[in-house]
């Protein structure tokens, strides 16, 4: 018999955790001091009454009821207007300064009789505990009459029917679960938030521990506090290889790339863009939304490295005019240093975007500097959920990844994102008698025989020009040329 789940609203937690929480049963949510606990907890009652009309109870027993309730109307939660239909109860259980218990005579008996009766108050069917840690640090030398009072609380929820959330900190991102050891073994199910610093980078993240007799998505999963969602979960287990391929082309917007990569794009693949500073790549990302005229398309661009103005002048010298394109509701463009938020901020906002503008196209220029939002791990996840999101929604990507040597070598960037493209350019630098030049080949084209040469590539007052294929040179993708004698 498969255990009765209770969906929490959150659409990416429930499917992390197979459809909810276990109904009628209590889930301890452990993490360090600022990892969303309470938010995680808050985010489950209102959800339950903003998706499916269910009454919740909040009891705290750290946080003072007020500071809470200004904390939670930042999320845009009608909290005083649930509070007056009787929806939302607070149970103030926080200790006052001037209230000194004996440490013999702890019981919470009086606590277990509040709770019910604000339970059945409101009928409530879920209830979230926070955070039980603080009973804890008054009464240490009571472990076991704590862990007996607290199991009371436990039976005394279930038996309500109520399917409930217990809060906990814990000192360490990866070390044991809670503080004291204890309120662990007293639930069915536990999930732990991190907020791991590495490297001088935040790193939010959600593990299901345990869900007793039942399944889940095991290890751990990014997410982020959005001001109008709360808690966003970007979940990786969800991107699964079930996107459609086209065979419909589109074009790269320069005729001569088009006939190397044998017609075009393939309508939602993904497409990379290698090479040093000054190759050529924003040239490339210029013609490719320039190429969106031919159908009336609609592309969006993501700077992470120039602003709106240099890109609007560098395209105009190209011969490509942005402003018109935007004008006419077929471009949009976003210029952001990336360290302004994280990658799973950042996702979100693209996400939103895609949603409200509907492009056909998008561009980003470039992923190395994305890449220093986050650590190596985030950003290989990133770029997982984010190209699993393109290829869902059909969108055709082009990105472009700077390499560290003018004449080659490939990028920690490059590496994470290469595997999983459709397609690769190349823009090397090659050194001839003295003279430095411009190459372009296509080294990778899932699915598509491609032009294996590598052609002079030149940059003149009106854009992109691809001429023949070097003759007699060997090592350029190397960074080494030679001449080669031809008899």
């Amino acid at each position: 018999m498969n255990l009765q789940k209770l969906e929490t609203g959150n659409a990416s937690f429930d499917h992390i955790s197979h459809g909810g929480l276990p109904i009628g049963r209590t889930t301890l949510v452990a993490g360090s001091s600022g990892s969303a606990k309470t938010l995680f907890g808050a985010q489950f009652l209102a959800l339950g009454i903003q998706l499916f009309d269910q009454p919740g109870v909040f009891v705290t027993f750290e946080e003072q009821v007020d500071d809470i309730r200004k904390h939670l109307r930042s999320f845009h939660w009608d909290i005083d207007t649930w509070e007056k239909e009787g929806k939302w109860i607070f149970v103030d259980a926080a200790p006052k300064e001037e209230i000194i218990i004996a440490v013999g005579d702890f019981d919470l008996s009086a606590f277990r009789i509040r709770l019910e009766r604000a339970v059945m108050k409101c009928k409530a069917q879920r209830v979230v505990i926070d955070s039980i840690g603080s009973i804890f640090t008054q009464f240490h030398e009571e472990t076991h009459t704590i862990r007996r009072e607290l199991i009371q609380v436990a039976l005394t929820l279930s038996r309500l029917n109520a399917t409930s959330i217990i809060t906990a900190e814990r000192l360490e991102e990866y070390g044991n679960i809670t503080r004291f050891g204890v309120e662990e073994f007293l639930t069915d199910n536990v999930v732990i938030l991190r907020n791991v610093l590495h490297n001088e980078k935040r790193r939010r993240t959600i593990e299901i521990l345990k869900f007793r007799g039942s399944d889940h998505e095991k290890g751990e999963n990014p997410f982020t506090i959005n001001p109008e969602k709360a808690i966003v979960i970007i979940p990786l287990s969800a991107m699964i290889l079930k996107h459609t391929s086209s065979h419909e082309r589109v074009t790269s917007g320069i005729p001569a790339l088009d006939e190397m990569i044998n017609g075009g794009f393939y309508k939602g693949s993904i497409n990379l863009v290698s090479g040093a500073i000054g190759a050529g790549k924003t040239l490339l990302v210029a013609n490719f939304i320039n190429g969106i005229r031919e159908k009336k398309e609609r592309c969006l661009l993501m700077a992470f490295e120039e602003s709106s103005e240099q890109l609007y002048r560098n395209a105009s010298g190209w011969g490509i005019d942005f402003r018109q394109l935007e004008d006419e509701g077929l471009l949009k463009v976003i210029c952001i240093y990336p360290e302004i938020s994280s990658l799973e901020d950042h996702f979100i906002n693209i996400q939103e975007t895609v949603k409200n503008f509907k492009p056909d196209r998008i561009a980003i220029d470039s992923l190395s500097a994305l890449s220093r939002a986050s650590s190596d791990k985030g950003f290989r996840e990133f770029i997982i959920a984010f190209t699993a999101y393109l290829k869902h929604e059909e969108i055709t990507g082009l990105f472009t990844s700077n390499t560290p040597l003018l004449a080659g070598g490939t990028s920690d960037t490059e590496g994470n994102i290469s595997p999983i493209t459709d397609s690769i350019i190349l823009l090397r630098y090659v050194e001839m008698s003295g003279e430095m030049q411009r190459s372009i080949a296509v080294l990778k084209m899932r699915g598509s025989k491609h032009d294996s040469s590598i052609r002079k590539f030149t940059i003149t007052d009106e854009g992109a020009n691809i001429g023949k294929h070097f003759e007699g040179i060997s090592g350029i993708l190397t960074g080494n040329p030679m001449l080669i004698k031809l008899e």
